[in-house]
């Protein structure tokens, strides 16, 4: 098509267009505005302005005159809302001016010419209604009464609408949660998502744990993004769930995937590649101090899609605490009984920006790279008010000390990653993916616990500041057989960390009006660097009578290495090993995926991390320091899986699973009392903790999810595991202890009516055995509502979490010479009231695919 079109002829004269015939003009106009509603709803009104403006003044001078009606439903005579009414010149069907229906379905358009018009009314999933009028001067304003619109079941030609999925989806060795069908996780976090995921728990401290072991693998879109379980960078509990589209769980992971951990989590964010602009924007409200913004935009045109998003939280917390402990306390020969009380309420607030920008275009030749960097700011506040007091046990008299501890902790992130897709139109399944990033953390940590009351003042001040930089890249390659039922995957990763820290401890002098001193003891600079390469390969194939196999082997070494400045303190570890895995599966129906049963085996490592490992003493609190044993071992396990998974027609499905992890080199945690300490100190009995390798553990278990529409406007899932878990004792002197243990979930999904979703969750846990203890029974039950507005281009959603206010944490610690039981009770109660604006093609709880030349924009 030339860019510069002929001169045009002169216009040849043609007669008037009959009221029933739409002209060619008209129909242009008609597309045109069809356009413009299904793909720029928001700003429609200033389209049609822009639009209507040069074509009505080139058409004829603005009048006195005016229109005005009201378009409702055939059906049900409700108004029909930002429907879209078009005034064309009857003469020759030019677009004069646009108008757009209120929320009453009623419109209005002035300073109209004298004249004769054509109106058109259309709106979306409705058939387009037309009127001829005029307009003189004897009755320059008309009135049209209600104009009736028919619903339409012509279906638009380049969109295909794909059935809604289930909020959690079972497979065999994953579980995919389809987040944005999950009304518990709305204004939560990626922690609220989890809670929801068959085998996984959550405590009270956002600790993630994968069938007993909070020793994971979590990534970001299949990469590493400073985003750990307990490590360094944003906490789960710091990832918004409107940044996530859907999150991917692991128990046995090929050798693809990192061989650290139990399992593997894979957080998958939001994508668009939709035409035009499309996103969402919401609003959450929670009770008692809570606000979550959150925007989400992205833009594709020609080949590239542009993506900007941002999530914000500005969310208070209350808690409150109590303890009772018993300590016996040796020196030499003689030993006393140390009894204390401590009740604490604390408030903590949390405050979040991150920024999200992302360009993601199509080179030549099959390729297409992506760009993106994601900024976070956290800001927590706490402040936790404490009474303790202590008694030796057969001695007069008791303290009672007053506490307060503060924390202003101030956390920057940056992230950025640069991915590259090739992909062979000649060669289907053929593929080269890379990826390479970076993570920067900067993170002060000061906080200060303060004791009066007692013979002399006590507590501290601490001062910690911690930077790291994660460098990593990773390649793959995926080629298929020629015979198209096998193929190859392969690939190289290299991951890098560094780490540096200083912290600065001031603890009180004898006297009180001297203030604080340094701790030179406990004061320090550190700094420590681990690189881990590693390479696979895996092959799968498809096999007779329904068999398939794959079989893969990984091997990844590690290189760990720092030390403590000015002290005899350093780690130098390297070590390489091997990851085998393997996956046989079986069809039993007609159908892949229909009824299968699965068998897997994968080997699985935990390293153990630098402050594991370097021998000094770090405070955590005035009553607890941490010690690491530089000869601690990494733990290995032999994880295998046998389950069995059956889709029942009408939508049912279930899915048992038999698993079993045999641990070597198991790592524990080891407690004791130092007895010096708590005799010096002036602050309760002070524990050290350390770490050790313990030998060999066993856990076995059993899980079952089941997941059935009842009617067309119920469905529930249920899903419950047990399983028999050894644990590694907590002190040198106690042995290790086995149990059962036990959780259940029960999901029910209702639709009452169209546009109206309603979700009731219920779960619960039995009781846990600890390392050192146990964790008592809890559970919860949650309540979620949303309604559907404005033909589904918004949602206000409802949401009450814990609506019984039952979770709550209880903890008993039990040793030869340290007895103690914990509660802690976590503000889990709060009401959410969202509302959420979906811009462009995004539709709540939909998949929409446009084809390749389906429309976009703001609207649809």
């Amino acid at each position: 098509m030339p860019l510069l079109a002929p001169a045009l002829a002169p216009a040849e004269p043609r007669p008037l267009p009959s009221p029933g015939a739409p002209t060619q003009l008209e129909h242009y106009n008609t597309l045109t505005m069809t356009f413009l509603h299904t793909c720029c709803q928001p700003l429609r009104g200033l389209a049609l302005l822009l639009t209507a403006l040069p074509l009505g003044l080139h058409a004829q001078q603005a009048g006195p005159a005016q229109v005005s009606g009201q378009l409702v439903e055939a059906a049900n005579g409700q108004p029909l809302p930002f429907a879209d009414v078009l005034l064309l010149r009857a003469a020759d069907s030019t677009l004069v001016t646009g108008a757009q229906t209120g929320l009453d379905g009623t419109f209005k358009a002035e300073h109209l010419a004298l004249g004769r018009y054509i109106l058109r009314a259309q709106a979306l999933n409705f058939k387009p209604v037309r009127r001829v009028f005029a307009l003189s001067a004897g009755a320059p304003a008309l009135a049209l009464g209600p104009l009736k619109l028919a619903a339409s079941a012509t279906q638009l030609g380049e969109v295909r609408v794909v059935a809604q999925k289930a909020v959690v989806q079972q497979e065999l060795g994953k579980t995919v949660i389809n987040v944005e069908k999950d009304l518990s996780s709305v204004g939560g976090t990626a922690v609220n998502v989890l809670q929801n995921v068959p085998s996984v728990a959550v405590d009270a401290t956002g600790t993630v744990s994968l069938r007993g072991s909070s020793n994971l693998t979590i990534l970001i879109d299949g990469k590493p993004a400073g985003t750990s379980n307990g490590g360094p960078g944003p906490r789960l509990d710091q990832i918004p769930a409107s940044q996530i589209a859907q999150v991917e769980v692991m128990t046995n992971p090929s050798a693809k995937y990192d061989a650290s951990g139990v399992g593997v989590i894979n957080i998958i964010t939001k994508k668009n590649k939709k035409d035009g602009w499309n996103g969402q924007a919401a609003l959450n409200l929670g009770t008692r101090d809570k606000y979550a913004p959150s925007l989400s935009l992205s833009r594709h045109h020609g080949k590239a899609t542009w993506s900007l998003g941002y999530d914000g939280s500005d969310q208070m917390y209350r808690t409150r605490t109590n303890s009772s402990q018993t300590a016996l306390l040796t020196d030499g020969a003689t030993s006393s009984s140390l009894f204390t009380t401590q009740e604490g309420t604390g408030r903590q607030q949390n405050r979040n920006h991150t920024l999200n920008l992302g360009l993601t275009y199509d080179l030549p030749k099959e390729q297409t790279l992506s760009l993106s960097v994601q900024p976070h700011y956290e800001h927590q506040t706490e402040t936790d008010n404490q009474t303790l007091t202590q008694q030796t046990v057969g001695a007069p008299g008791v303290i009672t000390q007053y506490g307060q501890e503060l924390a202003d902790v101030k956390v920057k992130v940056l992230e950025s990653s640069a991915d590259y897709r090739r992909t062979w139109e000649a060669h289907k399944g053929r593929e080269l993916t890379a990826n390479a990033g970076g993570v920067l953390i900067d993170a002060d940590v000061p906080v200060s616990q303060l004791l009066t009351g007692g013979p002399r003042p006590a507590g501290f001040t601490q001062a910690q500041r911690v930077q790291a930089q994660i460098f990593f890249g990773q390649a793959d390659f995926t080629r298929p057989t020629a015979d198209g039922k096998g193929k190859l995957e392969a690939g190289l990763k290299l991951q890098t960390l560094h780490n540096t820290g200083s912290t600065a401890m001031r603890k009180p002098t004898d006297n009180p009006g001297d203030g604080f001193q340094l701790d030179p003891a406990n004061s320090f600079n550190y700094a420590f660097t681990q690189l881990m390469p590693a390479a696979y390969a895996t092959f799968q194939r498809t096999l007779s009578h329904g068999w398939s196999a794959q079989g893969g082997l990984r091997t990844e070494a590690t290189f760990l290495s720092g030390g403590v400045e000015n002290r005899n303190a350093a780690i130098d570890k390297s070590y390489v090993n091997l990851f085998p895995s393997a996956t046989v599966a079986k069809e039993l129906g007609k159908e892949p995926g229909q009824n299968r049963l699965q068998f897997s085996y994968a080997r699985r490592l935990n390293r153990p991390d630098f402050m594991q490992q370097l021998p000094i003493q770090m405070y955590q609190d005035p009553r607890n320091y941490r010690q690491g044993n530089a000869n601690l071992l990494p733990e290995f396990s032999h994880n295998v899986e046998l389950g069995h998974q059956l889709n029942l027609t009408g939508g049912a499905s279930i899915t048992n699973t038999v698993f079993a992890r045999f641990t070597q080199n198991a790592i524990r945690r080891v407690r004791t009392i130092d007895t010096a300490a708590t005799r010096t100190n002036n602050v309760g009995v002070v524990t050290r903790e350390t770490f050790d390798n313990v030998g060999t553990t066993n856990s076995f278990g059993f899980e079952t999810t089941w997941a059935q529409p009842l009617t067309k406007w119920w469905r529930v899932s249920a899903s419950g595991s047990l399983y028999y878990s050894q644990i590694a004792a907590n002190a040198l002197n106690a042995a290790n202890r086995a149990a059962l243990a036990g959780t259940a979930r029960l999901a029910n999904n209702f639709t009452p009516r169209k546009g109206l979703d309603v979700q009731l969750t219920g779960d619960i846990r039995s009781t846990v055995l600890t390392a050192q203890g146990r964790q008592l029974p809890t559970g919860g039950l949650d309540i979620a509502l949303r309604q559907q507005l404005f033909q589904e281009r918004a949602a206000l959603t409802l949401r009450v979490s814990d609506l019984l206010n039952t979770q709550v944490r209880r903890t008993e610690l039990a040793t030869p010479e340290l007895q103690t039981s914990l509660y802690s009770k976590y503000e889990t109660r709060v009401a959410w009231l969202g509302f959420t604006w979906y811009i462009g093609a995004s539709k709540p709880g939909k998949k929409i695919d446009n084809g390749p030349s389906g429309g976009g924009g703001f609207g649809g």
